[in-house]
């Protein structure tokens, strides 16, 4: 019974020890830019990209959703949609997408 009790301490004390290292957060990739110049035909490949768009929308008080993101087919087919800002690579997160 001294053993039992023993190993339950000692197995309580090595857990109690430990510490939890939260996995490292994803740095946020830096928004590539659309050029002045827009494409005007784009190519039909898939590598998705989740662009940041203009919404149109100005308000007098806040909160106020200027911007929205967006997943497009690849990034000319981003950057040809004027409203576009700039994009990041891979689709746009499920919450995110409108």
């Amino acid at each position: 019974m001294k053993n039992c009790a023993l190993l339950i301490m000692t197995i309580s004390l090595l857990f109690a020890c430990s510490t939890h290292q939260p996995a490292p957060k994803q740095q946020e990739q830096p928004l590539t830019e659309c050029p002045e110049q827009r494409p005007q035909i784009c190519t039909m490949d898939y590598r998705p990209v989740c662009a940041t768009r203009d919404t149109g929308i100005r308000c007098v008080t806040t909160p106020c959703p200027s911007s929205e993101q967006k997943t497009y087919s690849n990034s000319c087919s981003a950057c040809a949609d004027s409203a576009v800002m700039g994009y990041i690579a891979n689709e746009c997160p499920p919450a995110a997408v409108k």
